[in-house]
């Protein structure tokens, strides 16, 4: 395999190579003043059309034949640099970039050379630095990245409020979210109105909404890779901010100069203190309450200048409880993701940059429920543990080849009920545990074919297989257990394997202008089964199995990519066609039954979306910003749900549009505003009511068959930056931020509310729509010491 691996590397990078010496130019890109390598940072070469970008580890390498040069580095929010080079040898050449901020220039933002819109063969892969996502009015003040990403065309919310987030017709679960190459299965606090990622953690954010590279793998739609700070190598630095909600605070710093450095930063709640005063003992809801933490942690080590050890973590927990005395009934439910990452980047050659990567990481939803002497205990979760091997291999000018492989051990733990009536204790035997191999091999290549033409093409191989201990039981009609094949640990019980080609091709018309095409693949093993419209933490993630089948999809895209005014102006038009096999609903009038396997629940089905999307981008000027539209269909078909008949997702949106505007006053004032429309969520609801035996009973329409009114809202925000005559040691910002400005009732769900009565003859059955938020102003004070 091995040697067939790397036979297939060399036929790849056969090229004319001419007689004239060739030498390579490497090294990393980072801050100037803390020492943060820079992700995607350009290099390029004065008069030459190549131009590469650094890794995800700030890593660059470049090989030109002898001779001098003028290079250029430049990245957003950075001032550009320039440098006269002269290339007679192999040579290590680190950048440092000097943030604009720290410079305290006339603010004018300046983006990076933006010529990355049109070079690049990658479709829909949108970089977005944390500086500008603070810049976006936020929620209660929280910066969210996953909020940001959602005004962004192709990309539609879950709903009001929710963390959850749908890619060109994909579920929730068809998103790879990645924090420091850790999967993370649940993204929200507060029942998805937060997600967890705290922003003063987090350097970079990347979505790939197009065809992904093969270097990702076990999802349909997108990735969202986050890269969390590595730390302050240069001097200590104390963040933080208060808000009305919540608190943060970051601390990071050199362990030894520019050699190791750490960051920790915390993030909690105050609703639950600042509702308890208020709340008397008597009271019989005393002792309810609801907060969520997370906490992040970041260390790294600098052996020399080819070996670096990271190791991170993250972990956070949502609790709410809730207490009626007087009904002497309690819950409390938990849940949150842990994370763990330990990478070793190493430098063979030049040509040559290698991470290997460790990782642990879980997800666990706990309800825990007591009326009297009855008590009830449910948990679900998923726990995996994954080692993978990536090599960035720059062979010639026109070539740079990305390969590994990685292996994933999964353990999942579906809804498992206990509970207990005073002395008796009521323990099922129905913890139907599941364990799974993930394996993955990749190859990639990035070539420039010519100056107009470049290709990045690849092929990924997956496998996955589920193994023992199980056990298959066989029922009768009543359900009842009459024989069962049974595994043991380790043992195969169904296995799966597929080949997922990739492919995006990009032609130049001119400097300003190219047309990108893209082709794509894709298998996914686990899934998430939700009974409910929204992504809520009690939906459960399975594995393929004997009965479940993976997903697979195969996605084409086509677009125009155009800039303006010398790279002021980005727009672009894609289309794309999607078709999904495999897909995975519950079935008619399922109800949660904790005693059997949720899988025998499952059908199964196919779906399938189109659309196209449309995208102004002005990144110079006082003025910044962008408007995105997307027109699309998304549609389902289960040979057991609505007949047999197609329906609208329930994720469907036809028409979306989101405008982005921030606009620099002055050096003191920042204002920023979006504006959001979609058309109403598709939903099912009753058609007729009657009565059975003196019972009122509802007649469903065909699924998804109606509207929620639409969605549209405004927020708007200022920014206020302090410029004191002397030198303070504290720095600090004040975020002036009104939610949904104009007071929009959008509609969360609709019930039926029912008054008068039959008897009476004037009962009358209604239907009310529940909003969840109105205008909320909010203020925040940020520092930085």
């Amino acid at each position: 395999m091995l040697r067939g691996l790397g036979l297939f590397i060399l036929l790849l990078t056969v090229t004319t190579v001419s007689a004239q010496n060739r030498y390579t130019l490497s090294g990393y890109v980072k801050d100037s003043l803390t020492g943060e390598t820079l992700i995607g940072a350009n290099i390029s070469i004065k008069n030459k059309t190549k131009i590469v970008s650094s890794n995800q580890y700030g890593y660059y390498s470049l090989t030109l034949e002898e001779g001098s040069y003028t290079i250029t580095c430049s990245f957003i929010g950075y001032k550009a640099r320039e440098f006269d080079i002269e290339v007679r040898k192999n040579r290590t050449f680190n950048i440092e970039m000097m943030n604009r901020a720290a410079l305290q220039e006339e603010v004018v933002v300046v983006s990076k050379k933006r010529v990355n819109n049109v070079k690049t063969a990658q479709l829909g892969k949108i970089d977005l630095s944390i500086s500008q996502i603070r810049n976006i009015p936020a929620f209660a003040g929280e910066i969210d990245p996953l909020k940001t990403l959602q005004l962004l065309p192709g990309v539609r919310n879950a709903g009001e409020g929710n963390a959850g987030f749908y890619v060109r017709g994909g579920g929730a679960d068809q998103n790879l979210i990645l924090l420091d190459d850790a999967v993370v299965y649940n993204t929200g606090h507060l029942f998805g109105f937060f997600s967890i990622f705290n922003a003063d953690a987090l350097k970079n954010t990347t979505l790939i909404k197009g065809s992904m590279p093969p270097n990702y793998g076990g999802r349909l739609s997108s990735v969202v890779d986050i890269a969390m700070k590595e730390g302050n190598d240069k001097k200590f630095t104390v963040d933080g901010g208060i808000g009305l909600i919540a608190s943060r605070l970051s601390i990071q710093g050199p362990l030894k100069k520019e050699k190791a450095s750490f960051i920790i930063s915390a993030r909690r709640t105050y609703i639950d203190g600042l509702v308890k005063p208020f709340l008397k003992k008597d009271n019989k809801f005393y002792g309810s309450g609801y907060y969520f933490y997370d906490l992040n942690a970041k260390v790294n080590y600098k052996f020399s200048e080819k070996d670096r050890l990271y190791l991170s973590g993250y972990f956070g927990r949502d609790v709410f409880e809730f207490k009626n005395a007087e009904r002497s009934f309690r819950t409390k439910i938990p849940w949150g993701n842990s994370t763990a990452t330990l990478r070793w980047n190493h430098v063979f050659s030049q040509k040559l940059f290698a991470n290997t990567t460790v990782v642990w990481n879980d997800y666990n939803f706990t309800f825990d429920g007591a009326q009297s002497q009855i008590e009830f205990k449910l948990q679900s979760g998923i726990r995996d543990v994954n080692v993978k091997a990536d090599f960035d291999y720059y062979p010639y000018a026109n070539h740079q080849l990305k390969f590994g492989a990685l292996y994933t051990y999964h353990t999942f733990f579906p809804s498992t009920g206990s509970g207990r009536s005073g002395d008796q204790e009521f323990k099922p035997n129905n913890a139907l545990k599941k364990f799974a191999n993930e394996a993955a091999l990749y190859l990639l290549d990035d070539w420039d074919i010519s100056t107009k033409l470049k290709m990045n093409y690849g092929l990924r191989f997956s496998y996955f297989q589920q193994v023992g201990p199980y056990a298959i039981y066989t029922r009768d009609a009543d359900g009842n257990k009459i024989d069962s094949t049974v595994y043991k640990s380790g043992e195969n019980v169904k296995s799966y394997a597929g080949l997922e080609p990739r492919l995006t091709l990009r032609y130049s018309i001119n400097n300003s202008t190219s047309i990108k095409g893209g082709i794509a693949r894709n298998y996914q093993y686990i899934h998430l089964v939700s009974n409910a419209g929204s992504t809520l933490p009690t939906d459960l993630w399975v594995p393929s199995t004997y009965r479940v089948k993976p997903q697979i999809s195969w996605q084409y895209a086509l677009g125009l990519f155009k800039n303006f005014k010398n790279n002021t102006y980005e727009t672009s038009v894609e289309v794309y066609y999607k078709k999904m096999q495999n897909q995975i609903e519950y079935k008619e009038g399922y109800t949660p039954n904790t005693l059997k396997d949720a899988e025998e629940d499952f059908v199964f089905g196919k779906g399938w979306s189109y659309g196209s999307e449309f995208f102004i981008n002005k990144t110079k000027g006082r003025l910044t910003g962008w408007i995105g539209y997307t027109l699309s269909w998304t549609w389902r078909k289960f040979p057991d749900l609505n007949f047999g008949n197609r329906y609208p997702a329930k994720f469907d949106r036809r028409h979306d549009m989101s405008v982005v505007a921030i606009y620099q006053l002055n050096e003191k004032w920042r204002l920023s505003g979006t504006f959001v429309y979609g058309t109403g969520n598709a939903t099912t609801l009753p058609e007729r009511f009657y009565f059975i035996d003196g019972i009122l009973t509802q007649e469903v329409g065909k699924i998804n068959s109606y509207r929620l009114p639409s969605y549209h809202r405004l927020d708007l925000a200022a920014i206020y930056t302090p410029k004191p005559k002397k030198v303070r040691k504290i720095k600090s910002e004040w975020v002036f931020s009104i939610y949904n400005a104009y007071s929009r009732y959008n509609p969360y769900f609709i019930y039926f509310d029912q008054s008068g009565s039959a008897v009476g003859g004037d009962l009358k059955v209604e239907a009310r729509q529940v909003s969840l938020f109105p205008i909320i102003p909010s203020v925040t004070w940020n520092f930085k010491l």
